[in-house]
């Protein structure tokens, strides 16, 4: 291997690396939104807007065969379905 050359499993690791940072910023707002019942915060754009995002991304990941974007997006599809379940609900 050249020094040019890069390692595919750093790039696998740096792809799930970025997938748990990305999933993980949705989390603390979700609990929140659950522990309090409250949603006047929540903007209904935004989360839709999250929401389609994350399907064209499903989509993108699933065409290209990448596991840490499909993984990420995964978990972002459902934590902000989660959200707009609690804006619709509360």
């Amino acid at each position: 291997m050249s020094s040019k050359e890069i390692n595919p499993k750093l790039v696998e690791f740096i792809g799930y690396l970025g997938s748990l940072l990305s999933c993980i910023t949705f989390v603390p707002q979700v609990y929140q939104t659950w522990k309090t019942k409250s949603v006047g915060d929540l903007n209904l754009m935004m989360i839709l807007i999250v929401t389609t995002s994350t399907i064209v991304w499903l989509t993108y990941a699933y065409l290209i065969k990448s596991k840490p974007v499909l993984v990420a997006n995964s978990i972002v599809f459902v934590l902000s379905l989660m959200l707009l379940y609690f804006k619709l609900t509360y």
